[in-house]
Parts: structure tokens; sequence; C-alpha cells
């Protein structure tokens, strides 16, 4: 079997209702796909995170990496994921990591079609189940304490044991209020997670830390900027909240370093990001020999077959 055609197809749409962060607000929502086509008829989907929002520089470096792959053996995805990444090429991190990642999880997806199984079975099946959470809690126009209740009370109708809300984007005691009325609106007995994306300073986040603590915050997720691993260090050694991160960290070697630096409890890559399946595992298996969980970061269509494959 060889490939014969590596394309993709970009998607990007308008939100009804515009939702805002610790950081950004977010007009449009979007997602890539990429398809490997073999000599057999059997084709690989993989999809991407980010390139929606500089479509003709994703297209080109795709166009540029499919050299490494057209007539080859769709199988030999260590040996591919190498020929894309070694550094004489073009990128390291950002969106050529990005575009790779979607070929690659494409490769895995076509390699899980030859054998026939789920791609969780083909990774290892550890587990047929795993724990999931909702989140939302976004920032919009209109929307109080009132509303933020409601939200996640009828979370908690459609089943979930967790929830996760935005902080970050108005004032500290604000965010605790709002933290408050999340715990009062699921109960005891309901995971909450917080999430900054990247919003605070390390000692900003240290005091909201503090004052939520008495809330039950299962996880304090990108309470600083990822490259901050001394930050993150910080708060971890400051509170009694967990500290979540690596959604914007890219392969085994960045994870590498946050582990290292003793930055975070709680690990979460993203396949669409760091580097596609092939890496993941590898930071799974990092994050293993490390006692340390994972908790992937969204694309939930990918990450649940991963999550199942592992420990």
């Amino acid at each position: 079997m060889k490939v014969t055609d590596v394309r993709a197809e970009v998607y990007r749409w308008p939100r009804r209702t515009p939702i805002t962060n610790g950081l950004y607000t977010y007009t449009h929502s979007g997602i890539n796909a990429v398809f490997i086509e073999t000599d057999e008829g059997v084709t690989g989907v993989g999809l991407g995170s980010g390139i929606q929002d500089a479509p003709k520089v994703g297209v080109a470096i795709l166009e540029h990496l499919k050299q490494h792959i057209i007539g080859k053996d769709p199988l030999d995805i260590e040996r591919h994921w190498h020929e894309m990444w070694r550094p004489k090429l073009v990128g390291r991190r950002g969106i050529t990591t990005r575009v790779l990642s979607g070929i690659d999880i494409a490769l895995w997806d076509l390699k899980a079609k030859i054998a026939g199984m789920p791609l969780y079975k083909l990774l290892g099946g550890f587990t047929n189940s795993v724990d999931t959470y909702i989140a939302g809690g976004y920032y919009e126009e209109g929307k109080g304490l009132r509303e933020l209740a409601l939200e996640m009370e009828r979370n908690i109708e459609l089943g979930a044991t967790a929830v996760k809300m935005k902080v970050g984007g108005v004032p500290i005691n604000e965010d605790v209020e709002r933290v408050r009325t999340v715990r009062e609106a699921v109960g005891p007995d309901v995971k909450v997670m917080v999430d900054a994306n990247n919003a605070y300073r390390h000692y900003q986040a240290i005091e909201f830390a503090r004052k939520v603590e008495k809330y039950d915050v299962f996880w304090f997720e990108e309470p600083v900027e990822p490259d901050d691993y001394i930050g993150q260090r910080e708060i971890t050694r400051a509170t009694g909240v967990p500290v979540a991160a690596g959604e914007n960290e890219y392969t085994k070697y960045g994870f590498r370093d946050m582990i290292n630096h003793r930055a975070v409890d709680i690990l979460q890559p993203d396949a669409l990001i760091l580097g596609g399946i092939t890496e993941f595992m590898k930071v799974a298996a990092l994050a293993q020999a490390n006692d340390l969980d994972i908790a992937p970061h969204g694309n939930q269509y990918v990450h649940i077959h991963l999550v199942a494959a592992i420990p």
C-alpha cells in the first residue's frame, strides 16, 4: 500500500454568540481536516487545530510536508514523523507542528482502518470507558451569576460529574464570586475546574487560587503564560489547588522540560497541537514515569481513544 495524495479541507464559521475567556473573544469557530489517500482505496482522516485562522499558510506547509509521505508506506508512521520534524525543514513549533499533527492523526486513522479495529484498541486498549467533563462558563454579554448557575445546572442535568469554567477575564474578587456561584449550583460532589487561559501573572494566580481553595477546585488550568514554568511551579508550591497545563506545549521535548521544572500537577497534551498521536503517546509515557495525571485538552473525538489506551 502506498500514499497517493495528502490534502486538507479548512472550515471556519461565525458563532451565534461571541464568547470570551481570560484573554480573548471568539467570534468564529473552525476546524481543519487532513485526508490521506492510498492506492488501495483506504483513506485516513486527521483533524487539526488552529490552521483555519491562517489557511493559506497551513495549506502551504502541508504541501511542503506531504513530499515525505507521497509514494511511501502509510504504516511507517514513526519514520514519517521523523522526516517531517527534522530541524533542517521548516519550523518546529506553531502552525508547522499543528499541520504535522493532522497528518500524523490521519496516518493513525488509516492504520486503524486497515487493522479493522478502534484506535484505542490498536494503541493498547487499557479501558473501555473514560471520565469526561463539560467545559463552559465563558464570559458573555448579558451573562451574570444567575445565568452562569443555570448553565452549570443544565450540565449536571446532562449527566456531567465535572464542569469547567473560565476565569481571568474580570477582577479577581469577581471571579471568586463566580466560582462560589458554580460550586453552590452543582453541589459538593461535582468536580469544578477553572481555566485562566494564561491571563494571570504568577502572584495574581496565587492570590486567586488561595481565595478559591475553600470551594474545592479540582484544578487550576493555564494560570500563566505557557513558557513560564517557574511561575507555574511557584503556584503549585503556594496553593493546594492542583495546576494543569500543556495545551499550548509542543512535542515530547516541551513536556519533558515542563516535567523537569515540576511546573504542573496535571498534563494537558493536545494531539491536534503537540505533534499528533505519535507524540501524545510518548508524552503519556513521560507522565506515567513521573507519576503525573493526564487530562487532554478538548477535541474529544480523538482524545477519548487516546485516554482509553493509557493507564
